[in-house]
């Protein structure tokens, strides 16, 4: 594929300089290393890195033409275009660079704390079901047809570039829908401005990112852009439905109810949601209820498990069936063929006597659903492993202990991509957070830096009847120690620890530098 520079600038929103270098762009990239021969780089200032510092090694490795900030590239001989906003502008240059694919999509917008990733599955499955030539986009994966394609260790929505490429390929594939699962991150840094919404859900909006955002309002802000957006997407030949979908039960429905121009719903436990669950059943192998809404009534049963995962399954349904009139049944069967999301409450059974499970939940209100179901699927004890990240939000590491010690009758802190910061600190502060609630170290609750060895700990400590939690990393692929990520899976983990206490072959535990260096070797690389 190739454009000249100039045609991607046609629809582009803001201002750019009219003495566009007459070049042809092949691709796109925001990595200098990625440049190949005919490629436009995007220079973007991040965290601990600036763009504009690789532009030459972008060059030398055959950029046709680079965009970064204006002024900050003075030699006239460069193909250097100067923005406003190189990180806003990238998401609408790839759009025009793959043909404006979400144009010719009907597209699924999926944001919210917790729960994004399951709800788009379910959203996902519910289309197939149906007939729909549908795909979708998470933090796990993006789905085309029968491709699956990994979108990285530590990812939120992809780069915008990567987003719209995606896109392109479900164009290509003869899809007509997509799905995809947005976070605050993506939207705060512009990667899904230009994917042209036309319906939008929110799971909840909970204490999470404040690092970023600095606060909650703030963080809503940036979730709310997805129903914002839905007042700007062009009109379609398939029409445009345009519809906010809100969370009745989540402290950001009533702001949310106010901001949004567009057609909305909501859902919700209570009998004043419009779209409502009651006769819910709860068991260790999932969850069963009936849907009512104005218009229809229809039972679900999903191998999903907890209260929240009904949530979960109420604003998917509400998608299909008031967004895209797919017939309530339909739904529901969707709903019940979805076996389940790796790493979201996944079960990790070798034969012992008791649940072993490995859950994403790394918020505090992630952590506090997911206790809630595990004691709904027990009469034992509920063991919880956990850590929180470090460089970011600092206050959670009280609140995600607090959660803990009120929740579970056994907490375990330990790693969570510590990164750069000290890992015996942030066990600190989570350890002084367990004892506010009365815990007790070495009774209630426990400090183990690596994380292998908290895990093996708390499976021994399991009786005929616990459950173990392994809380924090769900799917993902990586820890980060320093600046290293080292290859991690709790699942692999899991096994590894049961396998050894079972006496069974079984899988060996992945490397952490916890497990035989000292912290200050791994802080210094």
């Amino acid at each position: 594929m190739a454009k000249k520079l100039s045609d991607l600038f046609i629809d582009f929103p803001f201002s750019y300089p009219q003495n566009l270098p007459d070049v042809e762009v092949t691709g796109i990239t925001i990595d200098s290393r990625a440049a190949r021969p005919g490629y436009l780089f995007v220079a973007m200032k991040g965290g601990s890195m600036d763009g504009h510092n690789y532009i030459q090694k972008a060059l030398d490795n055959g950029a046709s033409a680079i965009i970064g900030d204006v002024g900050r590239v003075s030699n006239p001989t460069l193909p250097y275009i100067g923005l406003e906003d190189p990180r806003q502008a990238l998401t609408w240059l790839a759009a025009a660079f793959y043909n404006w694919p979400a144009r010719k999509l009907t597209v699924i917008g999926v944001t919210g704390t917790d729960g994004k990733t399951t709800t788009s599955n379910l959203i996902h499955k519910i289309l197939t079901t149906a007939g729909i030539k549908a795909g979708v986009i998470s933090t796990v994966n993006a789905v085309i047809g029968n491709e699956v394609l990994d979108t990285g260790f530590h990812v939120t929505t992809p780069d915008a570039h990567d987003v719209q490429r995606y896109l392109a390929k479900m164009v290509e594939a003869g899809l007509t829908h997509v799905v995809l699962e947005t976070t605050s991150h993506g939207w705060a840094q512009y990667r899904v401005d230009a994917c042209e919404f036309d319906i939008g859900v929110v799971t909840n909006i909970t204490h999470e990112h404040f690092d970023e955002h600095g606060s909650y309002e703030n963080y809503r802000a940036a979730k709310a852009r997805l129903f914002s957006s839905l007042e700007i997407t062009r009109e379609k030949k398939q029409g445009n439905p345009r519809l906010a979908i809100i969370n009745h039960d989540d402290r950001s429905f009533e702001f949310l109810n106010e901001f949004i121009k567009t057609k909305k719903l909501n859902y919700g436990l209570g009998d004043s949601a419009d779209v409502r669950a009651e006769d819910v059943k709860y068991s260790s192998s999932g969850i069963e209820f009936t849907v009512l809404s104005k218009d229809f009534k229809v039972k679900v049963q999903s191998d999903l498990v907890g209260e929240y995962n009904v949530s979960n399954c109420l604003a998917a349904l509400t998608v299909a069936v008031y967004g895209l009139g797919v017939d309530p049944e339909v739904a529901a069967r969707g709903i019940a063929s979805l076996d389940g999301i790796p790493g979201r409450m996944e079960q990790i059974d070798l034969g012992q006597n008791f649940i072993a499970i490995v859950d994403f939940a790394h918020t505090p209100n992630a952590l506090k659903v997911t206790l809630e179901a595990a004691r709904k699927m027990t009469k034992g004890r509920v063991i919880s492993v956990f850590g929180s990240a470090g460089l970011r939000d600092k206050e959670k590491r009280r609140m995600m202990a607090e959660t803990s010690l009120e929740l579970a009758d056994l907490s375990i802190l330990t790693a969570e991509d510590p990164r750069t910061e000290s890992l015996e600190g942030i066990l600190e502060e989570m350890a002084a957070g367990a004892r506010t609630k009365g815990g007790r170290e070495g009774e209630t609750f426990w400090r183990i830096a690596d994380r292998g060895k908290a895990i093996k700990f708390a499976v021994r400590l399991a009786k005929e009847g616990d459950i173990v939690l392994a809380c924090g990393k769900g799917h993902e692929q990586s820890m980060c120690f320093g600046k290293t990520e080292y290859l991690w899976d709790d699942r692999t983990t899991m096994r590894s620890a049961l396998s050894e206490l079972l006496g069974i072959d079984g899988p060996q535990m992945p490397y952490l530098p916890s497990q035989d260096k000292d912290e200050k070797d791994w802080l210094n690389g």
